[in-house]
């Protein structure tokens, strides 16, 4: 049942140089040849790295692979410095299992249905017209993140939480030491107590004045304000980083892509197609973590009884096994499958919201600026290789 298998002394991270949308090769090396291999992390637990499609996907399917924070332990840098963690507070729901996540995911999956999220494009597209005339009244050249890509879902997931919109870049600046491994232990706490106490104080206002959006409408809930608190911690801080990511770092590959762009340009009713094969492509949320809650054999090995497994999505959706030629950029290729939104009973409660974000942003950007262009070098270009939402710093781009 079990074979011999490399043994990684630490998770490769390094991106190949000049390739700033593909994985670290090593990963792929890997996945051809072991799809599930062993790996030692920071603080010494040995515990195993899934690269394979199959075998990531059976994981993130398979009930006896927990999510729970209390059992985890981080692969990244600087996790060996790391307390033993506590199970997750009430509401944090990404990090608890069975009924105590279907409780929290019943309660905000209507909330994010295809359909309500597509009633809202009205509203994003009038957002994205509102920065896309802001951009061209400033005039060429601009940084598309500050200008465009951070903006549009910041203001959406803000009017949708009934968060006042002046406030987010009190969030964005809390947000983003909470998704830098390398960020010191003290200021993530910082960053978690200031967002705690500013969305506790905005719970009690909304429970004893409800409004108009998700948070006023889950204060009539059972929840309490402790929950609702979390809740939404959660899906703000998601809503802030990982669509605006997207949006840059999508438009920084179709830009280094000129026939795909250009295939676009010329077939825009695929834009649907194009935002999966980017999310593919790209894989900004790339990597996760589950841990065994009994012996269970995956891939040919047995992975045993609080063994962490660390999740490859990046790697995964690069199986040729799954995607034919994948390291290309191919906005015609059939995407079923692909992991950019993970899998199972935990798969992102916002992506549809993301998606309609996407199509609208990306279109109108794409219309709006025929000429885009970089303003920069390519490999002038700021990665995120600090974060654990992947993307770029800044993107300055030129047109006309």
């Amino acid at each position: 049942m079990t074979n011999s298998v490399p043994h990684l002394a630490e998770l490769p991270l390094e991106r190949p140089s000049g390739c700033p949308f593909d994985p670290p090769a090593e990963l792929g090396e890997l996945r051809d040849e072991h799809p599930l291999v062993r790996l030692t992390f920071p603080d010494g637990h040995e515990g195993w790295l899934a690269t394979g499609h199959t075998v990531a996907r059976s994981i993130l399917a398979d009930p006896r692979f927990s999510a729970r924070q209390e059992l985890m332990h981080s692969p990244l840098p600087g996790a060996a410095a790391m307390v033993e963690m506590s199970p997750a507070a009430p509401g944090m729901f990404i990090k608890m299992d069975g009924a105590q996540h279907a409780r929290y995911r019943k309660m905000l999956t209507g909330k994010f249905t295809v359909r309500r999220m597509r009633l809202l494009t009205e509203r994003v597209e009038q957002v994205t017209t509102e920065h896309l005339d802001a951009m061209e009244r400033q005039g060429s050249p601009a940084d598309l993140v500050t200008a465009f890509a951070q903006p549009i879902p910041a203001l959406m997931i803000c009017e949708l939480l009934g968060v006042p919109y002046e406030d987010h870049e009190f969030f964005r600046r809390n947000v983003a030491p909470l998704n830098e491994p390398d960020a010191p232990i003290a200021e993530k706490d910082a960053a978690v107590n200031a967002l705690g106490e500013y969305l506790y104080k905005l719970v009690v206002a909304k429970r004893a004045e409800p409004t108009d959006d998700i948070l006023g409408e889950l204060t009539t809930t059972e929840l309490t304000d402790e929950e609702l608190t979390s809740i939404a911690f959660l899906l703000l801080g998601a809503g802030l980083d990982t669509t605006a990511n997207m949006l840059a770092l999508g438009t920084f590959a179709l830009l280094q892509h000129p026939d795909q762009l250009e295939s676009l340009r010329q077939d825009p009713e695929n834009i649907e197609g194009a935002i999966e094969e980017l999310l593919r492509y790209l894989t900004i949320a790339h990597t996760g973590v589950r841990t065994a809650l009994e012996d269970v054999e995956v891939g040919g090995q047995l992975v045993k009884t609080g063994e962490v497994v660390v999740l490859s999505a990046m790697a995964a959706n690069r199986d040729p096994l799954k995607f034919p030629d994948p390291d290309r950029l191919d906005l015609r290729r059939n995407t079923a499958g692909h992991a950019a939104f993970g899998h199972g009973v935990h798969q992102c409660l916002g992506q549809q919201l993301a998606r309609v974000q996407m199509k609208v942003a990306f279109t109108g950007l794409l219309g709006r600026f025929p000429a885009l262009r970089l303003a920069v070098p390519a490999d002038e270009i700021p990665l995120r290789t600090d974060s654990d939402i992947y993307g770029v710093h800044a993107l300055p781009v030129a047109w006309g």
